[in-house]
């Protein structure tokens, strides 16, 4: 079951607080959603695309896109996130169908959708090949011929190079005026490509600070690995687009269906 997992586990324990990882989320979110809805129009030309976010979180890229009138459809292994998406959404006037899956067994018919999102580093929480192949080919499922899968990583071919111990503390407003402090501890695994996250928060608590940790572990897929399994799962046309191309955070490998 998506709830016995140790990503669901992580996001059901981030999702109350994971506004608080941006300085402004909303203005966050506008952001993401005006470089994903580039991408769409780019990749599909359709100003209003029937859209699934198969990682959706809390709601960040998918209640952006519908915003920009994108029919959106939102899935997570994380009933908290999930739960928080709905809520979110409806305080934004957005439409959001949204149920707790994994991104390997898609509750939907096939050709159901126009684009597919797996955002904000989703895929890599999948640690093998087999694992990711299989989401992909869920995806590829869902999809209409001629669809478009969107999915963002961090860069892992530079990450890859140096193996960083860590992240920079990243400082945004937290409750009541606070703020609230979030960075990571990365420990990589002796094969070089996988590592364990321990994600701290810094929460201010009166005169002291409340510290929340929440741990996951992640495969470093680089692109060419990602590329070729995207080909394995039946997609064709695969592109990397950079930060600098998109206006995204993260670099975005878009195939077609």
């Amino acid at each position: 079951m998506p709830g016995e997992s140790p990503v669901a586990r992580f996001y059901d324990q981030l999702a109350a607080d994971y506004h608080l990882m941006y300085a402004d989320w909303d203005a966050s979110m506008e952001r993401q959603g005006r470089a994903l809805d580039a991408v769409i129009r780019a990749g599909l030309g359709m100003e209003r695309a029937a859209v699934l976010d198969c990682s959706c979180g809390i709601g960040t890229q998918v209640i952006a896109l519908g915003r920009r009138g994108h029919r959106v459809t939102g899935t997570d292994i994380s009933l908290a996130a999930v739960t928080r998406a709905v809520r979110e959404a409806e305080r934004r006037d957005v439409a959001l169908a949204a149920a707790v899956a994994d991104m390997r067994r898609l509750p939907f018919a096939d050709d159901r959708f126009d684009v597919v999102v797996c955002a904000d580093n989703s895929l890599p929480h999948l640690l093998d090949a087999e694992a990711v192949r299989g989401a992909l080919t869920e995806m590829r499922r869902v999809l209409r011929d001629g669809g478009l899968a969107v999915v963002s990583t961090r860069p892992y071919d530079e990450i890859l190079a140096a193996r960083p111990a860590s992240t920079p503390p990243q400082v945004s407003a937290g409750p009541d005026g606070g703020r609230t402090v979030t960075f990571q501890l990365w420990h990589w695994h002796d094969d070089g490509e996988h590592y364990d996250l321990e994600h701290f928060q810094l929460v201010p608590d009166g005169s002291d600070w409340s510290v929340r940790v929440r741990r996951a572990t992640y495969w470093a897929v680089t692109q060419r690995q990602l590329t070729g399994l995207a080909l394995e799962a039946g997609f064709t046309e695969p592109e990397w687009k950079s930060s600098e191309d998109t206006g995204f955070f993260q670099p975005v490998f878009t195939a077609r269906a």
